[in-house]
């Protein structure tokens, strides 16, 4: 794959453009060989569900691919189907579970379901038996998150009855953490434990247990498969400590026009921000269609050259305005950093009041994106 990169004039493949989102493909690999150094060397699998965090699932899953990742996991089946043909050779499953209706896409693209519920091992276990092999699949238990997963009174009927799992493969008996970002939170340990005894009762099969910060809770939550994702596009696992990941994503934004406002005189909708002296203004075409979040109304910042320039006004669908005016030399056709080395997407997202899944996840496909080896 070519490495692609925006020449200085902001020229992203010889198109012109307002914004580009950098993605370090180097990066996601390395944090990978991290996540998998910390797992132990047990296997860890490649989390590429909402396009890689909005990194590019395609890109991303080559890049994983190509460094020795074996196991992957979306969120739907239009993600799986996406991506398969990038994937020979490895396990690609659906972790939303298996839709009535679906089963014939499954297996006809080799492409395992996430079994939550009962009604899905029975089709499923049904299909194994019409076509007179087993299937595999991951059999998902619900250890406290209460979303998705078998629950414990059809845990119980699972541990009473072994039939109901006859013609199904197990690849792998797996459950979510829900607090692991927080390791002194109790209900990893209850979680642990209740996989645990829940294990108890299945037939002998392979245990998938941590994710992103769950690899951080220490040797007692390894397990054969762990599931990390937004660690690998650099969001910081082990929150409230230094950030063991490396940086993935760089948006930068260009300057569109500055302009002199008056003491006085408002800036954006709603006159929100008001100068308190002769102020000068930069504007770039970012806004909350392109996921810029209109929470960071002024509130946020961008940065030059590693200084600080105040977001101003109101972040509108395709703009956002900064001030400029400690800083003259900044004029049209300057780019301005949006998140990068010297704002992280932590910062962003704090600023905000949500979190970095949110904003990877929501950056728009309006930006020139480039991804580089």
């Amino acid at each position: 794959m070519a490495d692609t990169t925006a020449t200085d004039a902001g020229h992203p493949c010889g198109t012109p453009a307002h914004a580009v989102l950098e993605i370090d493909l180097a990066a996601v690999v390395a944090n990978w060989r991290s996540l998998c150094a910390v797992h132990g060397g047990l296997p860890t699998a490649g989390v590429l569900k909402a396009d890689a965090y909005g990194t590019g699932a395609r890109r991303v899953a080559v890049a994983l691919h190509t460094a020795g990742c074996r196991h992957f996991f979306v969120a739907h089946l239009n993600e799986a189907l996406d991506i398969r043909d990038l994937l020979p050779g490895a396990m690609l499953a659906v972790l939303n579970g298996l839709l009535p209706g679906a089963e014939a896409d499954y297996l006809a693209h080799g492409i395992d379901p996430v079994l939550g519920s009962l009604p899905e091992i029975a089709r499923w276990t049904a299909l194994a038996r019409h076509i007179g092999r087993p299937l595999p699949a991951l059999l998902h238990i619900d250890t406290g998150m209460a979303r998705l997963g078998l629950d414990p009174a059809e845990m119980r009927a699972l541990s009473g009855d072994a039939d109901l799992l006859r013609g199904l493969l197990p690849r792998y008996a797996m459950t979510h953490l829900s607090a692991s970002e927080t390791p002194a939170d109790p209900a990893n340990r209850a979680q642990l434990r209740r996989f645990d005894a829940a294990c108890t009762g299945l037939p002998p099969m392979p245990r998938s247990l941590a994710n992103s910060s769950g690899l951080y809770l220490g040797e007692d939550f390894r397990s054969d498969l762990a599931r990390p994702g937004a660690a690998l596009y650099g969001v910081n696992p082990t929150p409230g400590q230094p950030n063991p990941m490396r940086p993935v994503v760089h948006l930068r934004a260009r300057v569109l026009q500055v302009r002199d406002v008056a003491q006085g005189e408002t800036v954006g909708y709603n006159a929100t921000w008001r100068a308190s002296r002769p102020s000068r203004i930069a504007t770039v075409g970012v806004g909350y269609a392109d996921g810029w979040p209109r929470a960071l109304s002024n509130r946020g910042a961008a940065c030059f050259d590693g200084i600080p320039l105040p977001l101003v006004g109101r972040v509108s669908m395709d703009l956002s305005a900064y001030d400029v005016t400690d800083h003259p030399a900044i004029g049209p056709s300057d780019w301005l950093e949006l998140i990068g080395p010297h704002r992280d997407v932590a910062q962003v997202a704090e600023t905000a009041g949500t979190n970095a899944y949110e904003i990877l996840t929501n950056l728009g496909r309006r930006y020139a994106r480039v991804w580089r080896e």
